[in-house]
């Protein structure tokens, strides 16, 4: 019973709350005016396009020839002077590769001096007879081994014939004489050689010296070159800087005078055309009367002010409406939302009875279900559990298992 009742109660509930919101939301919707406004704006950029593309003032047809012509010429300019500057690059390049080749040259002489100089030494002063190195390559070694110390007048016996014994010298006298010749000599040319030696250096200090010198005055010969190309590129670029200073100048000389010549035609032709004028027809499109040309035109006419103040009380008015609208669907929303917080104050307060109703039945029905169950239990203990077993039964029971 209790859940039949809820059931009813939840689907009386749902169904009468359904039925306040659509009667809250039942409004005529009418056009979004924001849709309205991006349609007008796009209208009126459409509309500025129109007139900038179809502005006469905007349009300039045909080639200015002058500002061509100046163009190439300056281009010309530019190239004859790239050119010089390459010539006198050129100029400078072969005046260094002249003097790299002056210098290669001297290289080349100074190496074949000293390697002159090397073979002469070789030849005088190290010749095979003045060497004192054990030579491979002498084809009488083995008949130079033989022994010194015998006499001259024996003939040479092999060691197996008694005729010399080790550490017999025979000519000791004569052997005396040649170790102080060969001293004596080895003295003298070692005197030679610590003077030859001197002098080959005193050589080799003036040779350095003068190469030294040499290479100073080359230095100073490529610094006055290198000067004097620096001091005509210079020039060469003042000159160039010049002609060009002078071009431009008279560029600008003719262009003032052309600006001034156009300047006046205009004024002339300004004072003598209709432009200055007070007379509206001049503002007339020939072909198109409904069209106004913009740079002849002198202003509205009364008519068209008085037609724009019109559009504009006629716009004000449709705007006061628009407004009285808006505040209307305003005030019919307010009461939409009072009507709705009414709607559900009551349903609130029908929820509330309701569970009352449903506390107060489920109350009563558990007070009947209490009822009955007291009525059964005393049914129990009065007629049914009446007879209640004693001891002695149970003793006796238990000695009857037994």
């Amino acid at each position: 019973m209790g859940v039949t009742c809820s059931q009813r109660w939840w689907s009386a509930l749902m169904g009468h709350s359904t039925s306040l919101l659509l009667q809250m939301y039942s409004i005529n919707q009418s056009a979004d005016p924001r849709e309205v406004a991006a349609i007008e704006a796009k209208r009126n950029r459409e509309k500025e396009r129109q007139n900038r593309f179809f502005n006469v003032r905007n349009r300039v047809m045909g080639v200015d020839v002058q500002a061509l012509n100046n163009q190439v010429a300056e281009r010309r300019r530019r190239e004859a002077a790239e050119k010089r500057k390459e010539a006198a690059y050129g100029t400078s390049q072969v005046q260094y590769d002249v003097v790299v080749q002056m210098l290669e040259k001297e290289e080349a002489a100074r190496t074949r001096r000293l390697a002159k100089k090397v073979q002469d030494f070789r030849e005088q002063k190290q010749q095979l007879k003045n060497g004192r190195e054990f030579s491979l390559w002498d084809p009488d070694q083995v008949w130079k081994g033989l022994p010194t110390y015998l006499s001259y007048n024996n003939t040479y016996h092999g060691p197996s014939s008694l005729q010399y014994f080790s550490g017999e010298d025979l000519d000791r006298v004569t052997h005396l004489r040649m170790q102080q010749r060969q001293f004596r000599y080895d003295l003298e040319r070692q005197q030679q050689e610590q003077q030859q030696a001197k002098v080959d250096e005193n050589c080799a200090d003036a040779l350095s010296d003068q190469l030294r010198l040499a290479m100073d005055a080359q230095a100073t010969h490529l610094a006055r070159l290198e000067e004097s190309c620096r001091v005509a590129m210079m020039c060469a670029m003042a000159n160039a800087n010049k002609a060009q200073a002078a071009s431009q100048y008279g560029h600008q000389r003719c262009e003032r005078q052309r600006e001034q010549k156009a300047n006046l035609a205009e004024i002339e032709n300004q004072s003598m055309s209709d432009l200055l004028t007070e007379n509206p027809q001049v503002a007339q499109h020939r072909t198109a009367p409904h069209r106004v040309l913009p740079y002849c035109w002198k202003g509205m006419t009364p008519e068209q002010r008085a037609a724009i103040r019109k559009e504009q009380e006629v716009q004000r008015i449709e705007k006061e409406a628009q407004r009285q609208a808006e505040k209307a669907l305003d005030t019919e929303w307010k009461s939409q939302t009072i009507s709705s917080a009414e709607a559900m104050l009551e349903l609130e307060e029908q929820e509330r009875e309701l569970c009352a109703q449903f506390r107060r039945g489920l109350g009563s029905f558990n007070q009947q279900l209490a009822q009955e169950q007291k009525a059964q239990q005393d049914y129990l203990n009065s007629v049914i559990y009446t007879n209640q077993p004693t001891a002695q039964y149970h003793q006796q029971f238990n000695t009857s298992s037994r």
